[in-house]
């Protein structure tokens, strides 16, 4: 195993954490460790190496050099560039798309003449409202089918991903299949762009089916934050899925930035080819470069072939138990809010995406390159709430998980009725300025999700949320598309008031888990104060005493009481272990440790 994995090769650049075996005890007749050497490997055991490289011994306060912090960051760095390197170009070629469609419609489908559809494409759109408001629908009804058929598949893919991943401990084959599927995609839609009279159901088709049946975005989110959890510690893992989360905000306002210019100056043959590029780019660093987490030896004797392993039914209803299982401090319920949460905040979010580039187009008569600039301007506000939450409300001020998914919803709540009342184009500028923390949902619920459940859950438990959210599109995308065009007349931006009004449920449970928190650490409080009262530091005993000097006064046998009272707290206090080191890094407030809930039972 590399450092990359966390192993010992290289103790000063290792990632995360290291386990050291514990020194065995003496045999009997040898002789006794020297209290040096004791001393030095008991400070070896409880040495922890966080994200940072940063520890509590005196070698780590030795100042890096710039080489020495470049080669750490370096020996971290493991599923962000394939994420980069996935997202830009899905972003890219996007708005692309979204144009070839609205190409085909008016020139195959509709064919109304090159000056019709000329006209349409400079936004010249004064003498032509009625072709343009017709286009329009066509694309949006369109939407709603093609969506059905990109989340159809991995709805299905995705419970065999989640649970074939957690039993081989394989999460490249997750990153690296939708890969390939959103390779072909691409390359279909040079096709497409090439036989100029196929009509847009075709181009849609080839849009939807190739990224559907390897899994789309769905299955690769699920392998990166599986991977992710898999060589991170519960303290560190806010971070680096925060980290994950700035690595897919500095893609997509990248991607837009260049989609708009990138189409108007070489076209839909150049926009492509870049996108393939970066897929090529993508898969040869996940499979060269990127190394899996340790393989664990498979329990069952008996070897199944690779279609029978992955398809078992059997593993399926294993990853639904994970949801439905009861565990301390209300885990079921836990889990399936933040389900439900999932699919508040997600849903929103792809049926926004099916619909916005026509309301702006309708709207504000935009073109392409105006609203890759707007696309841009919100995404970058958005990851500079993100940095913001995850750098100084998560990381240094401790802020609950839970409190950042309110304060997130809440941004989402209020820019959502901006953007349906906007009557022009500085109305949309000001609403992504008000939604500049909506990102941080997402980092919260998958925080909390992985806190929940055991590493060897994991997998099950994001294919879970991974199903969830590739129902969404499913249910949201028709939606939001037959909502535009019924509304396109009377409010076009009557689909934002939605998404707003859906996010409040998120709201509510994120308060319901924060209250559930803050009355599992009232109760930790008391259970130490308790314990704290019945021995103090200095070995005197205070509660019992009182109990014994109270069975004195009534005379029933102070002495022996006393006696046997004292010498059970001493004996106990000798066999009782030491307590756990403090948490370092950040503190897990999602998770209730399990002496909580056995405490609260009795």
């Amino acid at each position: 195993m590399s450092p990359k994995d966390g192993s010992l090769d290289d103790a000063t650049y290792a990632k995360y954490t290291v386990n050291h075996t514990p020194p065995s005890s003496p045999a009997a007749g040898t002789r006794p460790t020297p209290p040096e050497q004791a001393s030095s490997d008991a400070g070896q055991e409880k040495m922890t190496l966080k994200s940072t490289a940063t520890t509590t011994t005196p070698t780590a306060a030795v100042k890096r050099t710039w080489r020495e912090k470049f080669r750490l960051i370096s020996n971290n760095i493991t599923v962000e560039p394939i994420l980069a390197a996935y997202i830009m170009p899905s972003v890219l070629s996007n708005l692309a798309t979204q144009n070839l469609n609205l190409e085909k419609a008016c020139r195959v489908n509709m064919a109304y003449g090159d000056v019709v559809c000329d006209a349409l494409t400079r936004r010249q759109t004064a003498n032509y409202t009625m072709e343009e408001e017709t286009v329009q629908q066509m694309v949006a009804r369109m939407a709603a089918w093609k969506t059905v058929i990109q989340s159809l598949f991995p709805c299905l893919l995705i419970l065999f991903w989640g649970s074939w991943s957690d039993r081989h401990r394989r999460r490249k084959p997750c990153m690296l299949i939708p890969v390939v599927g959103e390779f072909l995609g691409v390359v279909g839609l040079m096709l497409c762009v090439y036989f100029e009279d196929t009509p847009m159901e075709v181009a849609a088709l080839t849009e939807a089916i190739f990224p559907s049946l390897s899994g789309g975005w769905f299955t690769m989110l699920m392998g990166v934050f599986s991977y992710i959890a898999d060589i991170t510690t519960e303290e560190e893992r806010t971070l680096r899925i925060g980290i994950l989360n700035v690595c897919f905000s500095v893609g997509v306002p990248i991607g837009m930035a260049f989609s708009g210019v990138l189409l108007k100056q070489i076209g839909f043959y150049g926009v492509f080819s870049i996108s393939a590029f970066f897929y090529v780019v993508a898969f040869v660093y996940g499979f060269f470069f990127l190394e899996e987490p340790v393989a664990r030896p498979e329990k069952s004797p008996t070897q199944k072939g690779l279609l029978a392993d992955f398809f078992d039914k059997e593993h399926v209803v294993q990853t639904f138990r994970v949801a439905f299982k009861k565990g301390e401090n209300q885990r079921r319920k836990r889990v399936i809010l933040l389900m439900i949460v999932v699919m508040v905040i997600i849903g929103p979010l792809h049926g926004e995406m099916a619909v916005t580039y026509l309301f702006t187009r309708f709207r504000f008569n935009w073109s392409e390159v105006e609203f890759s600039f707007f696309s841009t301007y919100a995404m970058f506000t958005g990851l500079i709430g993100v940095i913001f939450c995850v750098g100084i409300l998560s990381h240094k001020l401790g802020v609950d998980d839970a409190l950042v998914g309110v304060l997130s919803s809440t941004s989402k709540i209020l820019s959502g009725f901006i953007y349906a009342f906007a009557t022009v184009p500085w109305h949309m500028y000001l609403g992504g300025l008000v939604e500049i923390f909506n990102g941080t949902a997402f980092i919260a619920m998958r925080s909390i999700a992985t806190k929940l459940v055991s590493k060897d859950e994991l997998g099950k438990v994001n294919s879970l949320f991974g199903v969830a959210e590739a129902l969404m599109p499913m249910v949201f995308a028709p939606m939001y598309t037959t909502l535009y065009a019924a509304t396109l007349r009377v409010l076009p931006g009557a689909f934002f008031l939605l998404g707003g009004g859906l996010t409040m449920f998120s709201v509510v449970i994120f308060l319901w888990m924060y209250r559930f928190q803050v009355k599992q650490r009232r109760l930790l409080v008391r259970t130490d104060a308790e314990r704290a009262s019945i021995k103090d530091p200095n070995g005197n005993i205070n509660t019992i005493e009182a109990l014994a000097l109270a069975s004195e006064a009534k005379g029933q046998m102070n002495g022996i009481i006393s006696n046997v009272i004292h010498e059970s707290l001493e004996s106990s206090h000798a066999e009782e272990t030491p307590p756990p080191p403090p948490v370092v890094g950040i503190e897990n407030q999602a998770y209730v440790p399990e002496e909580v809930g056995k405490a609260k039972e009795a």
